[in-house]
Order: C-alpha cells, then sequence, then structure tokens
C-alpha cells in the first residue's frame, strides 16, 4: 500500500515529556509511589482500594496533565488490583509498571491513561487494541467505547485475560490469541487503535484497518525497550498525519509486522 505521511508540528507535549523537532526527550517526573506506600500503612482497609485508585488518578493522571474526563472516569473506575496477581495487589496502583507473568508487564498507569486519551476515545467508537497482557488496558478503553477488539500473541495471556475480563463483565472486550501485527482485520475500521508494545515502524495493515478520521498510537523505535510515542490520523483513504509524542519504554512487538523475536529488537 502506497501511502503518504505528513509530520504534524508538535503540539503542547503532556506533562513529563519535552518533544523538539518530532524528536522524543524524557524530562523526568517524581513519581507517587512513596507517598502511597506510606498511605497504604496508615490502615486502608484491606481488599478496598478505592481509596487508592482515586488517589492515583489525582496524583499521577490529573497531575501529570491528563484531561479528558471519559479517560479520568475509566481509570477511576477500572479495579486495577484485580489485574495483577494477589502478591502485588497491594503495589496495584503505585507509580510504575508490574510483571504479570511470561516476561510481559502491566503499564504504568499514567502510560495506559496517556496512550488512552491520545486517541481520543468516543462513546460509539470500535477499538483495537494490539498486546492484551493482564487485560486492563482493555478495560479501561471499553469502560469509554462501544466495543474493544484485543489481540495477544502469547497464548497463557490472551486465556487468562479473557477469563478475567468475562469474570468481571467486561462483554464488550473480544480477546484473539494471534499476531497482533496484522491486526483483526474481520472487524476493522476502527475508530482508535492502540498498540502496547514497541516495534520497528507501524505494520501497515494496522494502518489499513485505521478508519478515516481514526487515531492509533504505537511506540516506535529501533531499539529494544526504547521508542517515541507516535500518533498516527488517517487523514484520507491513502494519508496518514503523524505526531511524536514523548519517550516510553515497552516490551518488543513480535510478528510479521514487528520484530522477529525478541533478539533481534535488542
Amino acid at each position: 500500500m502506497l501511502v503518504e505521511v505528513r509530520t504534524l508540528p508538535t503540539s503542547e507535549p503532556a506533562t513529563g515529556a519535552h518533544v523538539t523537532g518530532g524528536l522524543c526527550r524524557t524530562v523526568a517526573t517524581p513519581g507517587a509511589a512513596t507517598v502511597m506506600r506510606a498511605r497504604k500503612r496508615e490502615g486502608m482497609t484491606r481488599g478496598d482500594f478505592s481509596e487508592e485508585r482515586a488517589r492515583m488518578v489525582e496524583e499521577q493522571i490529573e497531575a501529570r496533565g491528563i484531561r479528558d474526563p471519559w479517560v479520568l472516569h475509566a481509570m477511576r473506575t477500572v479495579p486495577r488490583e484485580e489485574f495483577v496477581s494477589a502478591r502485588l495487589q497491594e503495589s496495584a496502583y503505585d507509580d510504575g509498571p508490574l510483571p504479570i507473568g511470561e516476561g510481559q508487564t502491566i503499564s504504568q498507569p499514567y502510560v495506559v491513561a496517556l496512550m488512552t486519551e491520545a486517541v481520543q476515545p468516543k462513546p460509539g467508537n470500535r477499538g483495537l487494541e494490539i498486546g492484551t497482557g493482564s487485560g486492563y488496558a482493555a478495560a479501561v478503553l471499553a469502560t469509554i467505547v462501544s466495543e474493544v477488539f484485543t489481540v495477544e500473541r502469547l497464548g497463557p495471556l490472551a486465556e487468562s485475560a479473557d477469563r478475567l475480563l468475562t469474570r468481571l463483565g467486561y462483554r464488550n472486550v473480544h480477546v484473539l490469541h494471534g499476531d497482533g501485527t496484522i491486526g483483526w482485520a474481520e472487524h476493522a475500521p476502527y475508530d482508535v487503535i492502540i498498540v502496547t508494545a514497541g516495534g520497528p515502524f507501524v505494520p501497515s495493515a494496522l494502518l489499513e484497518q485505521l478508519a478515516i478520521g481514526g487515531r492509533l498510537i504505537m511506540p516506535v523505535g529501533s531499539a529494544l525497550r526504547f521508542q517515541c510515542l507516535v500518533r498516527m490520523t488517517r487523514a484520507g483513504a491513502e494519508t496518514y498525519e503523524r505526531e511524536d509524542l514523548e519517550e516510553v519504554a515497552f516490551v518488543p512487538l513480535i510478528g510479521m509486522q514487528g520484530w522477529r523475536d525478541a533478539k533481534s529488537a535488542a
């Protein structure tokens, strides 16, 4: 597919990053993990994370510039503690990623909110997620849009996420075990596409499945776990607009239109 990609002038970056000349450069932002751990010891009821969830949104999400009311509502609603193992539940709202098995992680809450806000989801939209992982980000998106189709390369994660999302009542989320780099063409086009792993370029299959006017967000970079968050907007049948947002670190996107394996991304 021959396409035209236009790089847009950089807009005001999200808090915690500075963008110059289309390239991403990180500006350190202090986290809230130390404060949250101290407050955990103040005697919160065991198993009730509603206060921690609200504090996470206030101190990690809103404080860094996330303003979309739908995104803030979703982050206040989805029980992140359900998407990590029992031994990590007390750390579910810390300001950082957590392991979920199979060498994968659940992303930092701010990163989930940032990527979700970047695609500007609205009620009635149809979304595609590449990299289901624990299912948390899919649940956040599904709280806003009508349907979410999510693809996971690793069978055990796809199966566990599907079971968990069903148990929690997210009936508008559909999980596929497969190669996320080629998307899920059966249900295209998608108004929003979120790719939660980093690749050397945006797969053409995903661009083809993006609706005209739709937005795609993906970490793009030539090195393992070092990427720039890129937003692609489909302006026409063969025209896309690119914006570089901020520096991020994600696991590699492996598949036909991504890295061949983790070693090739090193």
